[in-house]
């Protein structure tokens, strides 16, 4: 190898250990770059009527920061009102499972199970667990000032890469040896039509969630029907975990007005998450963005793995752009061309 050589291949070891130590910093920034893209969806769609883009922009970012503030107003205070409610009945629903567990003891189960621990022995374990969560609240709390100030740094990043986007790409595009810029350039293209594919199906995914959801918690009468189904589409945007998380809420208010109905809710989200696994999902993302399910669930665990929280929302998107990268950069450019 010549000396031009080794100095490229110290440039890229060196680069790469500063972008370990920086990662937080990167995602935050490719946090704004997929924020960026999807809101550019609209922003183009605006264009197409004559609207210049500074204007179509801002035209854009109210549209979302409106739906964003509806929906919180939508979501936060009647929850608020209902866990104040399911914390003054709680000590009624653990009477009413003492209740019937005893009476299954009696009826049902004694000959077939052993005895079923008391209620009160069962609360006195938790305490513990009670106290452990109080402390891991507390540590969440000191850390919400800088939670706030990367939500900022996101939300400036991506209204400047809205604004005026070419220069960031091209200061991108300079990172890589001159012979290879062109090809680079054909690839974001490529990563910016995949996160764009991925935005659309995604919506079209919680759109349907909520929809479905909302259905059937009506025909169920559950309370805060709509705040319940626009709180199931947004959740729908973290595979696996979201649909687990957005049955909590619905469940134990159902058990305020009725115990069956907290069984009925779980039901209906089983249902509803498996008419999106096994027919939405394949039907939509298979055109958008394609992406193997087992590909989806190891996306996570390596993102969070290494970033957090914040790698665990932005799976996909990650897993979108390194598949192609991935796709373009070593199979087509390497190995397909390899004598």
């Amino acid at each position: 190898m010549k000396l031009g050589q080794y100095l490229g291949l110290l440039g890229l070891i060196v680069s790469l250990y500063i972008f370990w130590q920086i990662r937080q910093l990167v995602l935050l920034l490719f946090t704004a770059v997929v924020l960026a893209v999807a809101i550019n969806q609209l922003v183009l769609w605006f264009q197409q009527f004559g609207i210049k883009r500074i204007w179509a922009v801002w035209l854009s970012v109210s549209i979302v920061i409106t739906l964003l503030v509806g929906v919180f107003f939508l979501i936060v205070p009647p929850f608020i009102q209902q866990f104040r409610e399911l914390i003054v009945l709680l000590p009624t629903g653990i009477d009413q499972i003492q209740r019937a567990i005893n009476w299954l003891e009696k009826r049902i189960l004694e000959i077939y199970l052993p005895e079923i621990p008391d209620i009160n022995n069962f609360i006195e374990q938790l305490q513990p667990w009670a106290t452990n969560l109080l402390q891991q609240a507390i540590a969440l709390f000191s850390t919400s000032v800088t939670a706030i100030l990367e939500l900022l740094l996101v939300i400036v990043l991506t209204l400047m890469l809205l604004a005026n986007p070419r220069p960031y790409r091209r200061a991108f595009v300079r990172l890589f040896p001159a012979f290879y810029r062109s090809r680079v350039k054909e690839i974001l293209s490529l990563c910016a039509e995949g996160l764009g594919g991925w935005t659309i199906g995604a919506l079209i995914e919680m759109v349907f969630i909520g929809l479905l959801s909302g259905l059937g918690l009506w025909i169920l009468q559950v309370p805060l029907v709509l705040a319940h189904a626009v709180l199931a589409g947004l959740l729908n945007f973290i595979p696996n975990i979201g649909p687990t998380l957005s049955v909590v809420l619905p469940m134990a208010i159902a058990f305020l007005d009725a115990p069956w109905k907290a069984g009925a809710v779980i039901i209906l989200y089983i249902v509803i998450q498996n008419i999106e696994s096994y027919w939405l999902t394949p039907t939509v993302m298979a055109r958008q963005a394609a992406l193997l399910p087992a590909v989806t669930l190891t996306a996570q665990i390596v993102f969070v793995t290494l970033f957090g929280a914040l790698g665990l929302l932005m799976a996909i998107p990650l897993a979108v752009v390194t598949k192609t990268w991935i796709e373009e950069v070593l199979f087509k450019d390497i190995l397909d061309q390899w004598q």
